[in-house]
């Protein structure tokens, strides 16, 4: 299996991990070969990468740190809350968190077993399609990369569990802004902008009411979206005025949203959006924060399609948990030509060799697009 821009394949290849739509029904079940018709019809719904079956990729199976059943548990639980709250009133809204915190608590519990049973780089790349339920795979989503931060920073069983509860509820505040702000295509407007910037302050209030959680964990809502030089919102605080958690947060939270399909825009692939990250250290992000991520984050999934610096071509079959920038690879091409036997290098002891570029990556253009966004 490996992963292909859906914008460079032709019809007839094979799809290798089902696509879903925007209410997780199936678009295209593992294994059917896509028509032309197919394959349009996904553009339109901009997805960006899917993964294919093909004869060089034979044998090749992505390994997930998150099974697929804590991941749908999670789904479920967030969606409830999301949709319960959106429906409530002021006044009840402290008393579901309430009765609904011990299930986010479950889940940072599972998430938390899985990654310690399967020990593998995370990787999350196409788990997040669909405009509808964006919010919810991305508030797991953030939940995962935080608690895997927060695993390789030392915390404390308790201080993760804060972190993830607060990362699975980051953006609660979003109940309260306009389904028509949240899920609009085009560049918001100033107004709308600035009620999409109050969604932090949104969440923080409607957290802090709730007894069954930390207070923290309304301030990791209340502070995700600050920068260390000061110029995030919605106080523009900097440096160690910025929780730690929050910070954790705000990391994992840029990363999954450009890794992801939105609205306003296709996702990246994972060393793009980390070089994304490394752009806005110290002036955004803490950068040892960013390194901590980077030791936990699969920079090159299993299946895709990299460049190496001598010319050769090949697809990352194995992840190294020393080193995840240095994967374990099969060379499929060299001198402009298709391998007969395919065979295997650990970049993690080859050491001249290196990953320049790879068959997806990021257009001069799209690259501008992304940085405006997040680097104003």
């Amino acid at each position: 299996m490996r992963i292909v821009s859906l914008h460079s394949i032709d019809p007839g290849v094979k799809i290798g991990k089902t696509v879903t739509n925007d209410q997780g029904q199936v678009l295209v079940q593992e294994g059917v070969s896509l028509s032309e018709r197919m394959i349009n019809r996904l553009k339109k719904l901009k997805i960006t990468f899917v993964y294919i079956e093909d004869e060089e990729s034979e044998g090749i199976q992505p390994v997930n740190a998150v099974s697929e059943e804590t991941k749908a548990n999670a789904i479920h639980e967030i969606k409830h809350a999301f949709g319960a709250l959106a429906e409530a009133g002021n006044i009840s809204k402290s008393f579901i968190l309430d009765r609904l915190g011990g299930n986010f608590k479950k889940t940072v519990t599972n998430i938390l077993k899985d990654a310690r049973e399967n020990d593998e780089a995370i990787s999350l790349l196409t788990d997040t399609i669909g405009h509808d339920r964006y919010t919810f795979f991305h508030s797991l989503n953030v939940a995962i990369y935080s608690l895997a931060m927060a695993r390789e920073l030392k915390f404390s069983p308790e201080e993760q569990m804060t972190v993830g509860v607060g990362a699975l509820l980051h953006d609660i505040g979003k109940t309260e802004v306009a389904t028509s702000i949240l899920q609009k295509p085009d560049k918001l407007t100033d107004e709308e902008m600035s009620e999409m910037k109050k969604h932090p302050e949104y969440g923080f209030e409607i957290l802090r009411k709730c007894h069954e959680l930390s207070m923290v964990s309304a301030h990791c809502a209340y502070q995700h979206h600050e920068r260390i030089d000061g110029k995030g919102y919605p106080r523009g605080i900097k440096g160690n005025d910025i929780h730690p958690y929050a910070k954790i947060i705000a990391v994992a939270d840029v990363f999954g949203a450009v890794t992801s399909n939105r609205v306003y825009s296709k996702a990246i692939l994972p060393h793009e959006a980390m070089e994304l990250l490394f752009t806005g250290a110290e002036t955004q992000f803490d950068l040892a924060i960013i390194r901590a991520f980077r030791k936990t984050i699969a920079i090159y999934p299993v299946g895709l399609t990299v460049i190496l610096n001598d010319g050769r071509k090949a697809l990352v079959v194995q992840q190294n948990k020393i080193n995840s920038e240095r994967p374990v690879i099969r060379i499929i091409e060299e001198n402009n030509e298709k391998v007969v036997t395919p065979y295997y290098v650990d970049l993690n002891k080859e050491l001249a060799v290196t990953i320049v570029d790879t068959e997806t990556t990021l257009s001069g253009d799209e690259r501008k697009l992304v940085n405006r966004f997040y680097y104003k």
